[in-house]
């Protein structure tokens, strides 16, 4: 089969390599589609973790293969894939932490090499425990496009669960890449007082406005700070999700929030970024920073619930469509986004 294998130094080559085999409990799986992530891109980037691997994990397609002892899935079945899940049985677990579960860490899904997703490659095997509680049928009448939404809308939900958003409270979104709008979208579906948005870009911008935002402002051109004093009487906002990853924005988000607000750091995972804030802004002000990482096995069901919605139109945020032998163009223009470009999604068989 063909794969996108990474090689290091930020180096990706198209290769022939054998499909993967798999083993009791396990199936193998067609990849239909596969979105392309921020994170499998600073892993890139960055040359995080050793080579060979194949990366990918937004991850929709059709069982091809079932291994000995699986009851739950046949072939022909249309599915989507999530490549962590935890123990449910450790300290972490216990206390809802699933990220930091080792197990959860472990990732349950290849198409060769160390195991790091594979949905950049036309077959993945998928694991023992992956299979037991990590695969979702998709409906027909649903696309694998749409499907391969419900992966990163479970991170988004998990983010928003830990801001504890009351209806009464205007919260901002800093950045409206794919993953911005995708928050913008989920608190546009919840009571809430206002949800506000800044981007650079102004297509991206309109794209908010499409998606629920009540108000977006051009970073680089408003001062939003003061646009949310205007919209909150004078205090600030009371929630900032930091979606985008950029110099000082961090710093921007806390001039943004009121004293007692939430700031949520979503995009702030390379381990190479660090952050400088004032000990006071925090402390004397009564602000919380939140970190949310991954998914959550709690929120899989809501979360493909959302995505088979048809008000939740995910698939309006797919910009550019690619085969397999264009992902290391796609993956430049997702670091270095232009006017109009948003979510990428790879088709492996094209």
């Amino acid at each position: 089969m063909r794969a996108a294998v990474y090689q290091g130094d930020r180096r990706i080559a198209i290769e022939q390599i054998s499909v993967p085999e798999i083993g009791p409990g396990e199936i193998l799986v067609r990849v239909e589609v596969c979105g392309v992530c921020h994170t499998d891109l600073k892993k890139i980037e960055h040359d995080l973790l050793p080579a060979p691997r194949v990366y990918g994990h937004e991850t929709a397609g059709v069982v091809a293969e079932v291994g000995e002892g699986v009851q739950k899935f046949s072939r022909g079945d249309r599915v989507c894939l999530f490549h962590h899940i935890p123990c449910l049985d450790c300290f972490y677990c216990a206390h809802q932490d699933y990220a930091q579960c080792p197990g959860y860490k472990k990732v349950g899904i290849t198409a060769g090499f160390e195991p790091a997703g594979g949905g950049f490659a036309q077959y993945v095997r998928v694991m023992d425990w992956i299979v037991r509680r990590g695969v979702e049928r998709i409906p027909d009448e649903v696309s694998f496009e749409r499907a391969s939404f419900v992966e990163p809308v479970n991170t988004c939900l998990k983010a928003i669960e830990k801001c504890r958003i009351q209806p009464d409270e205007t919260v901002l979104v800093l950045g409206q890449g794919p993953i911005g709008l995708l928050f913008t979208m989920l608190l546009s579906k919840r009571d809430v007082r206002g949800v506000c948005a800044t981007d650079v870009l102004d297509s991206r911008l309109a794209m908010s406005k499409r998606m629920g935002a009540d108000h977006s402002w051009n970073g680089s051109e408003t001062d939003v700070a003061a646009e949310m004093r205007l919209l909150t009487e004078g205090r600030g906002a009371d929630v900032v999700i930091v979606a985008a990853s950029a110099p000082g924005i961090v710093g921007q988000a806390i001039a943004v929030s009121r004293p007692g607000a939430r700031v949520m750091l979503f995009a702030q995972t390379s381990p190479e970024e660090v952050l400088e804030l004032r000990g006071a802004d925090l402390c004397a002000a009564d602000r919380s920073l939140l970190g949310s990482y991954s998914a959550s096995v709690d929120l899989q069901e809501e979360s493909v619930q959302t995505v088979w919605r048809d008000d939740f139109p995910v698939e309006d945020l797919i910009s550019h469509r690619l085969r397999l032998d264009e992902l290391e163009k796609g993956i430049e223009l997702a670091r270095k986004p232009a006017a109009g470009s948003l979510k990428l999604v790879v088709y492996p068989q094209r």
